[in-house]
C-alpha cells in the first residue's frame, strides 16, 4: 500500500481514505474504513472518464453485476455510488496478493493448490453465469488469494452472452493472452460462458508453469496465436494435462462446464466407491467433495502464506476511527435539526468548551461566594483583597459636614454684620452676635 497523495481527498462520502491500494487507467483503488470500521477496497473512476457517457455506463453496469453475483469465491460488494460526480464503488479488502503477483515472486503453485484454486474459480464463475452473465476477464491480476482460497474481482466488462455493445465495431475488450478464440476474433459471436472456462484454463496453466500459456509480446501475435496456435503447457502437472486440455480446445462447444470442472478437479478427493455420482456439481454448484476451508490451509507456498498473514497483521495496525463529541453549545448550521451533543469522526479543533448561560452565571457567583465566606481565616484571603469574578463593594455615601464652635471658620472671619451673620447661617451654628441678641436683658 502506497501513502495517499496530495491530490487524494481525505474521504470519500463517509468512508475515510487511508492508502492507496494501485492505479491504473480509469480510477484509483484505494484502501478505506467505513463508518461501522471495516476495511474496504474503495473503487474511484477518474473524472475525465466520469464525464463520458461509456465509461459511467460501464462502471454502473460493474456495480449492478456485483450486486446480483453472490459466492464465497466472489468479493462482496460493500456499498457504491455510479452516479456520484466521481461514482466509486467499495468491495470488501482481501490483505493478500493477486495470484499474478504471488506467482511472480515465489513461483508456481503445487498441484494441490492447483486443483483448489481451479474449483474455487469455477464455483464462482457458475454463479455468475447462473446470474445470465459472462466475466470476460478473467486474467491472474483479477484473481485476490487468501488463506482459504482465491477470490474473483471486477466485473467491469461483464455482459449477458447476447449483448455486443462492446464488440459490435470489432473492438477486442479484455487482455490478450487470456482471451478465449472468439473473443480474440473481435466479432463477439460466440461469447459465452465457454469463454470464460478458456480463459480460466490459461490462468491455471500460468498458475502451473509461471508464465502465460501463449507467450508474450505484441497484441496482435498473442490474439493470433488464441486462435490458431495449441496452448504452451510444458510444466503442467500431468493430472492436470487432461483438465487443461479440454478448457483451452479452440471450439467452445468442446469444452467442459463450469460444474463439469469442479468435479474434475475435486475427483482426487472423492471416495473411491466404484458407483456413479449422478449428484455430481452442475454449473459451478458446491459438493461435498469439494477441499473445505480446514482442508485448504496448506494450499498455498509457505511464502505465500506469510505474506498474507503479514499484510492482515498490518491491516489490523491501521488506525481506527476515532469518535468524539461535539460540544453541546456548538453552532449548528443553518436549517439543521441535529441534536445538541452529536458524534463526529477524526480529531476536530479543540473548541469552547465553557457551560453557557444561567449554568455559568451560578457557577462564577457559587465561587465567588465561597472565597468571600472564607477571606477572614486561617489561610483565608486578606481582607481587602478583591475577590475574582465578583463585584467590588460600593462606598458609602459621604455624610453632611457640620461645623464645630472651635472650628467654624465662617463664623471666626466675620462676628458681626450682615455677612456674618448670612454665613453663620448657612453653617447651621449661631454666631457669638445673634446669641447675645437672641439673649433677653434682666429689667
Amino acid at each position: 500500500m502506497e501513502p495517499l497523495r496530495s491530490s487524494d481527498p481525505a474521504r470519500v462520502a463517509d468512508h475515510r481514505l487511508l492508502g492507496r491500494l494501485g492505479a491504473g487507467g480509469m480510477g484509483v483503488v484505494y484502501l478505506a474504513r467505513t463508518p461501522g470500521g471495516a476495511l474496504v477496497a474503495l473503487k474511484v473512476l477518474l473524472a475525465e472518464y466520469a464525464e463520458e457517457p461509456g465509461f459511467k455506463e460501464r462502471f454502473r453496469r460493474e456495480v449492478e453485476v456485483a450486486r446480483r453475483v453472490g459466492s464465497p469465491w466472489v468479493v462482496p460488494l460493500v456499498d457504491a455510488d455510479p452516479d456520484a460526480e466521481a461514482p466509486w464503488l467499495a468491495t470488501a479488502f482481501v490483505p493478500g496478493p493477486s495470484l499474478g503477483e504471488a506467482v511472480a515472486a515465489y513461483g508456481p503453485l503445487p498441484e494441490r493448490g492447483l486443483r483448489l484454486l481451479g474449483a474455487r474459480l469455477a464455483e464462482a464463475l457458475g454463479e455468475v453465469h447462473r446470474a445470465g452473465l459472462v466475466h470476460r476477464d478473467l486474467k491472474p491480476g483479477n484473481v485476490l488469494i487468501a488463506h482459504d482460497g482465491p477470490r474473483l474481482i471486477d466485473f467491469g466488462i461483464a455482459r449477458a452472452p447476447e449483448d455486443r455493445t462492446l464488440t459490435a465495431t470489432g473492438l477486442v475488450v479484455g487482455t490478450p493472452g487470456y482471451l478465449s478464440p472468439e473473443q480474440a476474433g473481435g466479432g463477439g459471436g460466440g461469447i459465452g460462458p465457454a469463454s470464460d472456462v478458456f480463459s480460466l484454463g490459461c490462468v491455471l496453466a500460468f498458475a502451473a508453469t509461471g508464465r502465460a500459456p501463449f507467450g508474450s509480446g505484441t497484441v496482435d501475435a498473442l490474439l493470433y496465436r488464441a486462435v490458431h496456435d495449441p496452448a504452451d503447457l510444458d510444466g503442467v502437472p500431468a493430472g492436470l494435462l487432461g483438465v487443461l486440455d479440454r478448457c483451452l480446445e479452440k471450439d467452445p462447444d468442446r469444452r467442459p462446464d463450469a460444474g463439469d470442472l469442479v468435479r474434475e478437479l475435486t475427483a482426487e478427493d472423492a471416495p473411491r466407491t466404484g458407483e456413479a455420482t449422478d449428484d455430481a456439481p452442475r454449473d459451478g454448484e458446491a459438493t461435498d467433495h469439494a477441499p473445505r476451508d480446514g482442508e485448504a490451509a496448506d494450499w498455498l507456498p509457505g511464502p505465500v502464506a506469510r505474506l498474507i498473514a503479514e499484510r492482515s497483521a498490518a491491516a489490523l495496525a491501521l488506525p481506527d476511527i476515532e469518535h468524539t463529541l461535539a460540544p453541546a453549545d456548538a453552532p449548528a448550521a443553518p436549517g439543521s435539526a441535529e441534536p445538541d451533543t452529536r458524534e463526529t469522526s477524526g480529531s476536530p479543533e479543540p473548541r469552547d468548551a465553557r457551560p453557557g448561560g444561567r449554568r455559568r452565571f451560578l457557577l462564577l457567583a457559587g465561587g465567588a461566594a465561597a472565597l468571600a465566606a472564607g477571606g477572614a481565616g486561617p489561610g483565608g484571603r486578606p481582607p481587602g483583597t478583591a475577590v475574582p469574578g465578583a463585584t467590588a463593594p460600593r462606598p458609602p455615601p459621604p455624610r453632611a459636614a457640620r461645623c464645630t464652635p472651635s472650628r467654624c471658620t465662617v463664623t471666626s472671619a466675620a462676628r458681626s454684620g450682615r455677612r456674618a451673620r448670612r454665613r453663620s447661617a448657612d453653617c447651621g451654628w449661631p454666631s457669638r452676635s445673634s446669641t447675645r441678641a437672641a439673649t433677653p436683658r434682666s429689667p
